[in-house]
């Protein structure tokens, strides 16, 4: 036996970690020992391998994904700094995420509903009959705004081959979007010329994700949001809102929720007005 090898008690006790913790990690792929006796299976580790002991015991502290962990670990210097700071920053995100949810859960089971719905004026509106061209996408909750984005933005471009647009492109939530729910959602952008729109989807290929439909003309309850209050959890308070005056008004729900984008997401602030919450209703 090579005498740099160190048995994994030795190791683990230069390491200030368990011989359980190195097993973890091998059994992860995260940090393998040096040699693995084949008759007593008895593990051993080189004495420079202790840094990078240490530095997944401590990336674990942070809660980081496994796969990132082995990005970080397998990195040198600079990079390996970067990968961390591009992590830390998801989490203080989602962090924030949770902290302005919970803050609105607070309200909600403290009674204050109506203090939070009050701020949020309902109006109705009667939509004609639109063609839609339209992408439909099973997507969870972390993945919707980036997917809203790119969905729209194609089929915009798409619209200059459908006779232009017609209307404020939207998107229709057939069952929720959260963490554990994907939907599916549709975007959809309403255009002037159906036959021409056919062509566009028939040039595109069958498919489910792609399709052209005729909406019939509906009444819409709506409430106007700001660029802020598209963020989760703000949000739901505003759909909310219109489902609580729908039944003041004695107004049933006729079809999927929608988010209607009538603005210039980029060139908005966070307080103007970017978003119709919407509710079909009978």
């Amino acid at each position: 036996m090579d005498e740099e090898l160190l048995t994994i008690g030795a190791f683990a006790a230069r390491a200030r970690l368990s011989a359980k913790a190195l097993r973890l990690y091998d059994r992860l792929g995260l940090l393998t020992p040096a040699h693995v006796d084949e008759a007593s299976g008895y593990r051993y580790y080189r004495a420079d391998q202790t840094e990078r002991a240490r530095l997944v015991a401590l990336l674990r502290q942070l809660d980081m994904p496994l796969a990132r962990i082995a990005e970080v670990v397998e990195a040198d210097g600079a990079d390996a700094a970067g990968l961390l700071a591009a992590y830390w920053a998801d989490v203080e995100t989602r962090v924030a995420g949770q902290r302005t949810l919970a803050e609105y859960l607070r309200a909600r089971l403290s009674g204050r509903s109506s203090e939070m719905y009050g701020k949020f004026v309902v109006e109705t509106v009667d939509v004609p009959e639109q063609v839609l061209i339209t992408e439909t996408r099973h997507t969870l909750a972390d993945e919707l705004p980036a997917w809203i984005g790119a969905s729209l933005g194609r089929l915009e471009e798409a619209a200059r081959e459908c006779g232009g647009m017609t209307g404020a492109p939207f998107v229709t939530y057939y069952a929720a979007v959260s963490m554990e729910s994907d939907g599916p959602a549709e975007a959809c952008v309403p255009v002037a010329d159906e036959a021409a729109a056919r062509a566009w989807a028939e040039k595109r290929g069958r498919s489910w994700e792609t399709k052209v439909r005729v909406e019939p003309a509906r009444r819409l309850a709506y409430t106007r949001i700001t660029k802020a209050q598209v963020a989760h959890p703000q949000i739901l308070a505003a759909f909310e809102a219109v489902e609580e005056w729908m039944a003041g008004e004695g107004l049933a729900q006729a079809g999927p929720c929608r988010e209607v984008y009538f603005a210039d997401w980029d060139a908005a602030g966070a307080e103007d007005p970017v978003c119709d919450v919407a509710f079909p209703v009978r």
